[in-house]
């Protein structure tokens, strides 16, 4: 029952059905993919003191199909909920979950031609997509997303899933691909002169062989409304905005990838750049046979408005493929956050709480198991 999404990261999660174009089908897919964690938050009111947790992260069930139409068109839908693999909570909020819903991972339906792929409902941003195949330790708790991406002090993030969703990608031209998306404000009564606030995402790649390049922006409006939008209440009429460049190089078994990016807005009483900083990430992989030796380097700088408010992130890993759908890993990541930094380790997990506080060094030896069908 297993289907991969194809090859280019954001071509696989905005046209899935590129590579299934039957007159009608549904395939039921997902990921289980839980750990044994050891953790140590890192700040003095706790020093030395580990404790075990068992983490799901993002494990997820999905159903997707698509149906032929005539004229070169083809419908396509997709309903992909989240699954806590260890039956305990998780946050809401964190890089746009919804909390285990039916459709808090990338539900939507749309349309695929020759004109490229059209779709509406809840997805990923373009430009969380445009750097997430450069992440070795994507969807646990080493991911980069605890550091890159992160704004206005960790009250949001550009590498998010949204609701209210309108997105287009384009065919690939001879290696390039572009995509848009739109990010209505959410829905609810408006008193005279409220506006909801909305954001707008938009990326380019280019694979071609062994090189990957991509080329990100994202800015969200904040609205009037006294609820915000997009995790920003309290924050009305402003705008934050966001660039990346990314870049991968596969060299047979042995590849590397980079990413930086640029954070900025007018968040400050008087109208200045408050949580502007910039972020950069590098990644190294080999694989053995059915072994892989990861590691990786996270750091962002000091926001706009607060000194010292820098954070760095390092991480090891070794993963054994026990067949195509079935891995095993171990890993140890260490944040190191500035006196003014309180970043947290929590990445692709959904295990709760993020680990850290002001001033900490939190740590993590984690163990896990994923499997995909």
């Amino acid at each position: 029952m297993n289907k991969k999404l194809i090859a280019v990261a954001i071509a696989a999660a905005l046209a899935p059905v590129a590579a299934m174009a039957d007159s009608g089908n549904v395939t039921i897919y997902g990921q289980m993919n839980v750990s044994v964690d050891s953790v140590e938050s890192g700040y003095a009111a706790g020093a030395g003191q580990r404790t075990t947790q068992i983490n799901d992260n993002s494990s997820r069930l999905g159903f997707k199909g698509t149906e032929a139409l005539g004229n070169g068109l083809t419908a396509v839908w997709q309903i992909e909920s989240s699954i806590v693999g260890d039956g305990a909570g998780r946050t809401a909020a964190f890089q746009g979950s919804s909390n285990g819903a039916l459709n808090a991972r990338n539900t939507f339906v749309g349309l695929t031609g020759g004109f490229g792929t059209a779709v509406l409902g809840r997805h990923d941003t373009p430009y969380k997509l445009a750097t997430r195949s450069l992440d070795v330790f994507a969807d646990n708790i080493a991911d980069n997303r605890s550091i890159m991406g992160v704004s206005a002090n960790g009250a949001t993030t550009f590498d998010g899933r949204q609701s209210n969703v309108i997105a287009y990608i384009s065919p690939s031209l001879s290696g390039f691909t572009g995509a848009v998306a739109y990010v209505a404000g959410a829905e609810g009564a408006l008193t005279n002169g409220q506006t909801k606030g909305d954001a707008w995402s938009a990326m380019g790649t280019y694979a071609n062989g062994p090189i990957f390049a991509s080329l990100a922006y994202e800015k969200h409006n904040v609205g009037t409304a006294g609820t915000g939008t997009l995790g920003l209440a309290g924050i009305t009429g402003k705008n934050e905005k966001a660039w990346k460049l990314g870049a991968g190089y596969n060299m047979g078994d042995f590849k590397v990838g980079l990413a930086y990016e640029k954070l900025s807005d007018n968040f400050a009483a008087d109208s200045s750049d408050a949580y502007g900083h910039h972020a950069f990430y590098l990644s190294g992989a080999y694989t053995m046979g059915a072994n892989v030796i990861k590691a990786a380097y996270t750091k962002a700088g000091s926001l706009n408005s607060i000194t010292n408010s820098g954070v760095k992130q390092w991480s090891l890993g070794f993963d054994h493929n026990m067949s195509k759908r079935t891995t095993v890993y171990a890993l140890y990541s260490k944040l190191t956050n500035e006196e003014n930094s309180g970043y947290g380790l929590v990445g692709g997990s959904n295990g709760g709480t993020p680990i850290g506080n002001f001033n900490s060094d939190p740590s993590v030896f984690s163990l896990g198991m994923k499997h995909s069908f």
